[in-house]
């Protein structure tokens, strides 16, 4: 938030699990406590470990703490880059297809703005017939299968959602971030752009259902924005970003023993146009 006495923030943690995933943030800030890291508060120091979860539910509950734990093992060692069904991703469902977690980023200027996503949502992040995502015109490199623009009678105006969603049962968590220097205010309006993307992508967006989470971060490893149009041009890139990690998301899921929804590629593996 744009208000606080930490200077920052020890790490984020995007989980499964329903409430138990809340747990991995104890993992976390235990491993970040043995390395030296947190917020001084006299002799102590208390790692700020921010955490949100989506509900996935399928079994019986992971242990998290350990999770969160190795998660962050590994994180402090070398960040992943997979994408699809992993980590949080691993149990994510939209409408109709298997969700996950992606990521995508963008240059601006001499920085960077990036995006990490779980996409669990009662909605869907593609035409109700056929394999189009909503986000196809962010598209970089073929990164959603290459399908090129959607046709005219490609259908993003029907509402598909999970059947009988619940409270709790749904939710997009999403990290957006940038090298570029910020002021908390300025990362406040950072992931209000990021919340952005996430209407872009998904349909519908932001429901009863959903609890959609994002987190805004700055490394600070560059100057600040110089101009209002350089300004305007991060929320831009943040918005972009988060979208196309939510469609990346859906086009790397895949198969996971117990999820009833097909893949995009199991689903559309030989897309064709009508």
């Amino acid at each position: 938030g744009p208000a606080g006495l930490a200077p920052g923030v020890d790490a984020v943690i995007l989980s499964g699990g329903s409430a138990f995933g809340l747990a991995a943030a104890d993992g976390a800030a235990r491993v970040l406590h043995a390395a030296g890291r947190g917020f001084a508060v006299r002799e102590h120091r208390v790692p700020i470990v921010p955490a949100a979860i989506v509900f996935d539910l399928s079994g019986p509950p992971a242990d998290y703490a350990v999770l969160g734990a190795h998660s962050t093992v590994a994180a402090l060692q070398e960040p992943s880059r997979a994408e699809g069904s992993v980590g949080a991703g691993t149990g994510a469902r939209t409408a109709r297809l298997k969700g996950g977690v992606g990521s995508a980023s963008e240059a601006v200027g001499a920085g960077r703005v990036g995006a990490l996503a779980v996409v669990n949502a009662v909605g869907s992040a593609v035409a109700a017939n056929g394999p189009w995502l909503r986000a196809q015109p962010f598209e970089r490199n073929g990164e959603f299968g290459g399908l090129g623009p959607a046709p005219a009678d490609a259908d993003f105006q029907t509402v598909e959602t999970k059947l009988d969603p619940t409270p709790g049962q749904n939710t997009t968590i999403v990290v957006v971030a940038t090298d570029i220097a910020l002021t908390r205010a300025e990362a406040h309006r950072l992931a209000i752009c990021g919340q952005d993307g996430i209407a872009l992508a998904l349909y519908p967006a932001h429901t009863t259902f959903d609890g959609d989470t994002v987190f805004a971060l700055s490394t600070g490893r560059i100057g600040a924005p110089t101009s209002p149009s350089e300004t305007i041009a991060i929320g831009a890139a943040a918005s972009r970003a988060v979208a196309r990690a939510i469609a990346r998301a859906i086009v790397h899921a895949t198969p996971v023993e117990g999820i009833d929804q097909p893949t995009w590629t199991e689903r559309y593996a030989r897309p064709a146009r009508p």
